[in-house]
């Protein structure tokens, strides 16, 4: 029994051992790598993050929309003085809902809408990818109800759905754009906006209702913390709320050697100086790296710069981390 135990204690010394050695193996140069390849990867993340807790957690943030799974339109068209949306439409009326899909599907109607009416429902998960449209181009402009399910979910889809979503994360946002045809047309238009429904699946099936919307477990955004080492706490928490895509399993490998692990407190004070300076050192040159790309986005002509082919779904962009980090910084949200 006794050489049970020493063996025992030898075999657990070992293993920290093997991590004390594994944390002194990281120089600081790579340390700068890391911190930047991961700044990358993050970015476009943290900025959809401040759009969330803008828009569905902060009611005091001037962008407030409402909170999760209720949407909430907006009906007035963007002049100069709207500075929250970067380069927003002026002819369409904005509604927006953020969904928690970490208790129970959620379900998004649309009326019936007239067919020279443009509308759209614009998905974008916590990536930032586009992962699916409903409106005029995707789906057509008859009445209907689409069902969001988060990566938990594991049902059957029921009678008068006409459309599955599915998302990587809990958390996801739909951004409705209906057109304005003119001064004569908003009470039109805010007719067709005040039809749009999101219910979750128990209300949709006629079942007493059990929504249980949650706040996310994320630090309140902080633009300064955000720009330094303390991003690695926002990425980590981030990441909570999904899953660690399987093409992305050996990035995180080399992420966590600077602390970034979903779901774990990130402790600041078990870095050493210098490895921190490192990381510091590694987020500059991410920004500067995102800035340059951003300047490169398309192509110029009579001083508009053109955008395309920089936003789409995992599928289009995978692996483009970089033009996805600028195309957020150029413009969040922008469409396929």
């Amino acid at each position: 029994m006794k050489t049970l135990k020493i063996v025992t204690i030898l075999f657990l010394v070992s293993i920290v051992w093997s991590c004390d050695q594994n944390k002194e193996e990281l120089t600081p140069k790579q340390a700068e790598q890391i911190a930047e390849e991961a700044y990358i990867y993050a970015y476009p993340m943290i900025d959809n993050y401040k759009m969330m807790f803008a828009m569905a957690i902060y009611p005091e943030s001037g962008a407030y929309f409402g909170p999760f799974n209720t949407i909430s339109s907006k009906p007035s068209l963007a002049g100069p003085k709207d500075t929250v949306i970067v380069r927003p439409n002026n002819d369409t009326y904005y509604s927006a809902v953020w969904f928690d899909l970490s208790d129970q599907p959620q379900v998004l109607s649309v009326p019936d809408i007239d067919s020279d009416r443009y509308y759209s429902f614009q998905i974008v998960d916590m990536y930032t990818h586009n992962t699916d449209y409903i409106g005029s181009r995707k789906t057509g402009n008859s009445k209907g109800s689409y069902m969001f399910v988060g990566p938990g979910w594991d049902g059957e889809t029921p009678t008068g759905i006409e459309k599955l979503i599915k998302s990587e994360g809990d958390y996801v946002v739909a951004i409705g754009r209906t057109q304005v045809f003119g001064p004569n047309d908003m009470d039109n238009a805010k007719a067709v906006m005040a039809q749009y429904q999101v219910e979750p699946l128990s209300a949709f099936l006629g079942k007493e209702s059990t929504n249980q919307a949650s706040m996310p477990e994320i630090p309140p955004y902080n633009p300064e913390k955000v720009k330094g080492i303390q991003f690695i706490s926002y990425l980590n928490a981030i990441m909570e709320t999904g899953r660690i895509h399987e093409s992305e399993k050996d990035l995180f490998k080399k992420f966590a050697k600077i602390g970034i692990v979903p779901g774990e407190a990130f402790d600041e004070s078990s870095l050493s100086p210098e490895i921190k300076t490192a990381i510091e050192e590694g987020i500059m040159n991410a920004m500067a790296k995102i800035e340059a790309e951003t300047a490169k986005l398309g192509k110029v002509e009579n001083g508009w710069q053109l955008i395309a082919g920089v936003f789409g779904t995992r599928k289009d962009i995978q692996g483009k981390y970089l033009t996805r980090a600028a195309a957020a910084n150029f413009g969040l949200w922008g469409n396929t």
